[in-house]
């Protein structure tokens, strides 16, 4: 073959991206990566590329259709299409949240395939010829129903392949079981993989349709920072001068400050199986974060500094800190003097172990850590709190002395290992194995799921401990569950749909475990009402409504927030009530007020 034929012939399987959204007709294409890969920009490139042939349904579960218009719009897709887009919202009923009525759009939940089937069914039958069908994505799905899914897709994503249309489905890698995952992309008529490199995506196309395998190449811009909060001074004031002087605080009145650390961590390890690459990773940025944010802001403002902070506060830092944490003889008088401002917040005892310490290297014991305990020998490090919180302590206070530099912090010892205690290594700089302690497999998430809802399901059948610590007991104080509950939503969108969908999740496996256990609707319903005021989740009354004063999970926004977060903020609590709702008495129900809002309560209409 001539040399000019040759290059010829190559450029013919010179694959772009373009060609791979352009989905071709009686083909199912399974489009996978990690969570925050770039899989749902991939796909609303598609509804571009094709909308100039083809009618397209959406079908979309972890977010509004409106903002999947907001983000087509932003593509460059105008206001008059070619061809019909339609919707199908499978997300607002899932996790309860109030939907617009639209007429491109039909409702359905992604803890329901059947009302899914349905709804793509009818969606399909306004549009007047072959379409493309766009599911973005089936994670939420699966993580509801699990390998229930497979049948799912061969009964309707592929069936409507084969008479004619195209379909694009989206699956998270690393949410489920590999075997899973397996199946799926063995259904698929293509398969293209995402993987993520430092400032790259790499598209890897497995498998797919008059196309060779190959691999493309796509630049990424580096994530932005994490916005600001703004402060509530006078409440900043009052919650510190409460820690400092050992004492409790009283800012959710006859409710207390206090919430049973089983809810927390409900939330957490329910919520980590949107997400388990990057959840953890996430939360440990923002726990380390909580106290420079605040001295950076002091610093730049100082009139907030005095506002905020005591008198003795201020002397302390000017005349008795240390300029460096290096040494051990200066750790141990901050960490001696920290841990008994901790003892009200109940979030375990510390340790400065002065004897395994050295410069630049020291190491903290925690016993009965809220994270930890219950926990006992699930195959992991469990602690997320109190190992960041403190490396983002000692951060801030080097900052105010005209240091900047990293602190971080890795937890060696765990009762999740089977110590009878945590340890952690707290050290300024990086740390070369905490990556890898932020990472946890899905499998492992799934257990440690499973033994909370084992020990729910003690408490709420057989009246069983929910959780007791011998000297702490069963509570923590408001701070760590903001920490736990409330700034994972601070990162953007995808972890407060994290949030949502743990709760849903772990609301409608509650719910079905009383059905199948034999109790009736109404006790059931009774059971989870005594379960939220057990754990102090707030003031909760039901009648036509449910309603929660004080809730733990929105409170926050009394102390801090973010401009974008003044929206209802119940994000954990709205999906669990959402999901055990629809399990029990076939409901579902939408929060239409929130303290995060400025009302007094949050509340909660069926519908």
């Amino acid at each position: 073959m001539r040399k000019g034929s040759q290059n010829e012939e190559e450029a013919k399987h010179v694959v772009s991206l373009t060609q791979l959204q352009e989905v071709p007709s009686r083909r199912l294409i399974l489009l996978i990566g990690p969570p925050g890969s770039g899989k749902s920009t991939f796909c609303h490139q598609s509804v571009i590329s094709n909308i100039e042939m083809k009618p397209v349904i959406y079908v979309t579960t972890e977010s509004a259709p409106s903002e999947v218009q907001e983000s087509l719009k932003q593509g460059g897709l105008g206001e008059e299409f070619p061809h019909p887009l339609g919707f199908v919202d499978a997300f607002h009923q899932t996790v309860g949240l109030p939907s617009a009525d639209r007429p491109d759009t039909m409702e359905a939940s992604s803890e329901d395939l059947t009302s899914l089937s349905i709804a793509i069914s009818k969606s399909r039958e306004r549009m007047e010829e072959n379409s493309l069908l766009i599911f973005d994505s089936l994670t939420s799905p699966y993580l509801m129903s699990g390998s229930e899914i497979l049948r799912f897709m061969r009964t309707t994503l592929l069936k409507l392949a084969a008479e004619g249309n195209a379909v694009l489905a989206c699956m998270d890698e690393g949410c489920g079981k590999e075997e899973d995952l397996v199946a799926m992309m063995s259904v698929a008529d293509g398969l293209i993989k995402i993987e993520m490199d430092t400032d790259k995506r790499l598209f890897n196309v497995v498998k797919y349709p008059k196309l060779r395998p190959t691999r493309i190449e796509v630049p990424i811009t580096p994530p932005m920072g994490l916005d600001a909060r703004t402060y509530n001074e006078a409440l900043l004031k009052q919650f510190i001068l409460a820690q400092l002087g050992g004492e409790e605080t009283t800012t959710r009145g006859e409710t207390g400050d206090y919430v049973n650390l089983f809810w927390p961590n409900l939330a957490r390890w329910s919520s980590m199986l949107w997400d388990p690459k990057r959840f953890l990773k996430v939360t440990y940025e923002l726990n380390k974060d909580d106290y420079p944010s605040m001295f950076r802001l002091s610093k730049k403002d100082k009139d907030v500094f005095n506002t905020i902070f005591p008198r003795r506060f201020r002397l302390m830092l000017k005349f008795m800190l240390p300029k460096n944490l290096n040494k051990v003889k200066n750790m141990k008088k901050l960490l001696s003097r920290r841990a008994r401002t901790l003892i009200p917040e109940k979030v375990g005892i510390i340790e400065y172990l002065d004897d395994a310490s050295k410069t630049d290297e020291h190491v903290v014991r925690v016993y009965e850590n809220f994270d930890c305990w219950g926990f006992e020998n699930v195959g992991t490090t469990m602690a997320f709190h109190l190992p960041p919180f403190i490396a983002g302590m000692c951060e801030a206070l080097e900052y105010w002395k005209g240091l900047e530099r990293d602190w971080n912090a890795v937890e060696t010892k765990c009762v999740g290992l089977g110590d009878p205690y945590c340890e952690f290594k707290l050290v300024p700089g990086e740390i070369q194995e905490l990556k890898a302690s932020l990472e946890k497999d899905s499998s492992v998430i799934e257990r440690i799921h499973d033994r909370l809802m084992d020990r729910l399901m003690g408490f709420l059948l057989e009246r069983k401990p929910l959780i007791e610590r011998p000297r702490l007991g069963s509570d923590i104080h408001l701070h760590p569950v903001w920490h736990t509950m409330a700034l994972p939503a601070q990162a953007g969108q995808r972890f407060r749909t994290a949030l949502r969908m743990g709760g849903a999740k772990a609301g409608k496996e509650v719910g079905e475990r009383l059905m199948k256990a034999g109790i009736s609707k109404d006790e059931a319903v009774k059971q989870l009402l005594n379960l939220l005021e057990y754990c102090k989740v707030g003031k909760v009354t039901m009648d036509e409504t449910i309603r929660m004063a004080q809730n733990c999970e929105s409170f926050w926004s009394k102390f801090w927030y973010t401009p974008e977060m003044k929206e209802p903020s119940c994000f954990f609590t709205t999906g669990f009530l959402n999901g055990f709702f629809s399990a029990v008495k076939n409901q579902h129900v939408k929060e239409t007020k929130c303290i995060a809002m400025g009302d007094p309560y949050c509340e909660w209409e069926f519908r």
